[in-house]
């Protein structure tokens, strides 16, 4: 075993010594046949930004816009290459292209390998670097040692792929927290997201994909590729990590994944707390501790805005990432059918 000591409210373990996938082991097949009963006018929404969008990089430094290339044939840019110029008595044209992507700049899912812990794991009194289920950094999740190494990142466990395999899809359940507290920036704790549920209906049942609308892909949208790091930064609602009782309830709900249409979830950095030692609480909780996938800057503005008009907040979700192997995150591009 990997673990001898599993970290205080996790459930390492409890879906197998081997698990890679998490609270994705809710998605059972009846699950799934349960959320498809959503489906009443056929109805789809696609849930992702366009993926140059934030656009240049105010959000975070280190991620950048997608990069598009022709590839080349030979030697030559294969964008609108004429295949006459090999074949005389061919009159095709063709365009081949090549991405260089951030795969967690846009709509995006984080991997269970994209954050862990410094935590005594082996229960000898000196702690190392490990993920979810006790995948360890250096062995399982590996990258250069420095920024001059061409040495690959790569996760040979918990990489994205894991949760591609899975399919992903079931009931997406929707809290439209812009709609009780609108664009002004809130850390919401648990009483607050009570009170949003229990005036609007929503109920969150095992294996439900929640969904938090907050307004804030809607605002990167409307800045139209230029966006106000200082105004988005000041705006919108993220979940309070340091609220327990909300913590307990993203654990006894039962959900299957956390999904938000803002840059974190949370709120970042979390609020100054004695004794605190993570700055993102409910990154560590999901990802390290129970295997919850969180999704962030998903579009979910038109779906809520239909949701409401209807007075329903229940729909099927398909939301596979990419198959790309030893990925720690990918891009998204979910659909919601109603």
């Amino acid at each position: 075993m990997r673990w001898k000591n599993r970290p205080e409210g996790s459930n390492w373990g409890d879906f197998g010594e081997d698990d890679q996938i998490g609270r994705l082991n809710f998605l059972t097949p009846s699950v799934v046949r349960e959320a498809a009963s959503e489906i009443r006018e056929g109805l789809r929404f696609c849930l992702s930004l366009p993926l140059d969008l934030p656009g240049g990089n105010a959000l975070n430094a280190g991620r950048l816009p997608p990069q598009l290339r022709p590839t080349l044939r030979g030697g030559e840019p294969n964008s609108n290459y004429r295949l006459s110029a090999d074949f005389p008595d061919f009159r095709d044209v063709i365009s081949d292209d090549a991405v260089l992507l951030h795969t967690q700049y846009s709509s995006q899912w984080d991997g269970l390998s994209h954050v862990g812990q410094e935590f005594d794991a082996d229960g000898d009194g000196i702690a190392e670097v490990v993920y979810y289920n006790g995948y360890r950094g250096g062995e399982h999740i590996c990258g250069p040692k420095d920024a001059t190494s061409d040495t690959e990142m790569k996760a040979s466990a918990l990489g994205i792929e894991k949760m591609a395999e899975v399919g992903v899809q079931g009931r997406g359940v929707m809290i439209d927290l812009e709609g009780a507290y609108g664009r002004d920036s809130k850390s919401v704790g648990y009483d607050d997201l009570m009170r949003v549920m229990e005036a609007d209906g929503v109920t969150v049942e095992k294996g439900d994909m929640v969904c938090l609308h907050t307004g804030f892909a809607e605002m990167i949208v409307e800045m139209g590729g230029t966006p106000d790091k200082d105004k988005l930064h000041g705006s919108c609602c993220t979940l309070n990590g340091r609220d327990g009782r909300l913590l307990n309830w993203i654990t006894d709900s039962g959900l299957s994944v956390l999904i938000a249409d803002n840059y974190a979830v949370e709120t970042y950095p979390a609020q100054k707390q004695p004794g605190a030692c993570v700055a993102l609480p409910i990154h560590e909780l999901c990802l390290f501790k129970l295997g919850i996938h969180l999704g962030e800057l998903w579009h979910l503005t038109p779906l809520n805005r239909w949701l409401k008009a209807q007075g329903r907040s229940r729909f099927f979700l398909t939301a596979p990432p990419l198959r790309l192997p030893g990925a720690v995150g990918s891009p998204a591009n979910p659909v919601a059918t109603v």
